[in-house]
This record gives structure tokens, sequence and C-alpha cells, in this order.
């Protein structure tokens, strides 16, 4: 128990030495709180519209300006946060449980349990996803958490991969093989073993899936089957942002920029994150 709570101290430390992953950490930090905070500190409610008013650039009312229907555009980023970091960790969530369960039991035990395994992850990326999210729309109605329990469950494959290449190097080493000789069963192999040496690319390529996630709803909202109006998410602002960008610019920059913003963040935070928790990096 020390070992482990030594091991993630240390990791911590690691961590919180590396400026860029603490900065990513920190934007999170003010984009959730935003998010969390938006029916207090937004002006408008996301649902306002001014017809009158339409597309107005940038003014001391609305601080980003509003869109063509006179919506604030400062307050529909804020809401927005709300929908495309739920869907973008509650999908990563979904997809790292299925991934990482399939590549750890298909790496370690191999033979013709992996083969049979990794044939399934091969078929299933061979199938349009999107037509199995559509028929699920279509059968269970437009339901928010169902559509991101879908999403999730079509980004486990490369995950499942990942882990399973890590795991097939990792059983051949000393440790587990000394592991496996003391008479370890399986799940405290995987838990104690296998599980905290993969937790860096594990780390990194949930950070990665996160904005692909949040791009894949804003494309599934161009189809219609996302979210819905009046609610918004940032990918369907920056959908609606191309569509007027060379009459009212400050519709895709804004958007767009909050986006770049939180891409960079994850990404600094998640290659901290796999130096911070690699057992074989030393101070």
């Amino acid at each position: 128990m020390s070992n482990t709570s030594s091991l993630w101290s240390d990791a911590l430390s690691r961590l919180l030495k590396n400026k860029a992953a603490v900065a990513g950490a920190l934007i999170l930090v003010i984009l959730i709180t935003l998010a969390l905070l938006a029916p207090w500190i937004a002006p408008y409610p996301y649902a306002y519209q001014d017809l009158d008013l339409g597309a107005s650039a940038p003014s001391s009312a609305h601080l980003l300006g509003t869109d063509v229907l006179g919506r604030d555009l400062f307050s529909r980023i804020l809401y927005g946060a709300r929908i495309s970091l739920l869907v973008g960790f509650i999908a990563t969530t979904v997809a790292l449980i299925i991934g990482v369960s399939w590549g750890i039991i298909a790496g370690y035990f191999g033979g013709k349990i992996d083969s049979v395994m990794m044939r399934i992850v091969d078929v299933l990326y061979g199938l349009p996803f999107i037509i199995f999210i559509i028929l699920l729309m279509v059968i269970f109605g437009r339901n928010l958490w169902l559509l991101f329990l879908a999403i999730g469950a079509i980004e486990w494959l490369t995950m499942a991969r990942i882990v399973r290449a890590q795991v097939l190097t990792l059983k051949n080493q000393e440790f587990v093989l000394a592991a496996q000789a003391m008479g370890v069963s399986n799940f405290s192999m995987f838990r104690r073993h296998l599980l905290p040496n993969i937790l860096g690319p594990i780390a990194v390529y949930a950070t990665l899936t996160i904005p692909q996630v949040m791009l894949l709803e804003s494309f599934l909202s161009f189809l219609g089957l996302g979210i819905q109006p009046p609610m918004s998410s940032w990918g369907t602002l920056i959908k609606d942002g191309v569509e007027s960008m060379e009459e009212y610019s400050w519709l895709l920059i804004y958007p767009g920029l909050t986006f770049t913003i939180t891409l960079f963040a994850l990404n600094f935070f998640g290659d901290g994150l796999r130096d911070a928790l690699d057992p074989k990096t030393s101070d």
C-alpha cells in the first residue's frame, strides 16, 4: 500500500514541476468552473434572442457580439461549454472503460482469446458507425445521454489496440513473470502491475479523444442528430460561424478560439500526465 502511495505522490510531484501541464490543468479548471456557473454568470439566458438587433459586432452590451438571431455569443459559449465538456468527458470515459478492459484481456491472455477479440475490433472498424448512431436516434429518440453513450461506444477501438500493444510488451517483463510465479491473481495483476504501467498512454489518448468527440458531436448536430436548438455546443457554434464567416467573422473566431485553447490545454495536460505517470521517469 505504501509503494502505491509513493508511486502516486511521486507522479504528482513530477506533474507539478511541469509548468505546461499545470497551465493546461488550470485552464481546464477555469473552463469547467465557467461551464458549471453559466446560469449565474452568463449575461443572457441561452434561449434569449433579439431579432431586431440581429448580428452585431462586439460591444459593451454584448462582449463577443451576437449572432444573426440576436443571441449573445458570450452567453452561448458559456452554455455551450456545458454540453461540449460533458459529451467530451462522458463519451471518453465510456471509451476508456471498454477499450482498456478489452485491450488488457486480449493482450494478457493472448492466443485464441486475443485473436478472436482483435478480429472483432477489426470488423467493428469497418462498420459505418454513423448509421449505427442514426438508428439509435430513430429507435430511442433524440436523447442527449444516449448520444453521449453512443459516441463513447464507437471511440474505444483505438484505445483497445493501444492498450493491447502495451500489455503484450509488459507481460514478458521480469516483474510480471515474477508476480505470475508468486501466484498473483489475474485481477491483481491487472490492477497492480499492468494498469499503472500503461496509465501514461491512456492519459495521452484520453486527452486527444475529448476534442475528437466534441468534433463528432458537432458533425452529428449538423446532421440534425446532436444538440438541438435552442441549446448549443461549441461544435454547433463553430458550424454556424463557418456558414457566416465572411459577413460576421466574430461568430467563428471566438468559438474557434475557445475550442483551440481547450485543445492545447488538454494536450499540455495529457503530455504532463504521460511523463508523470511513467514509472520509468526519473527526476
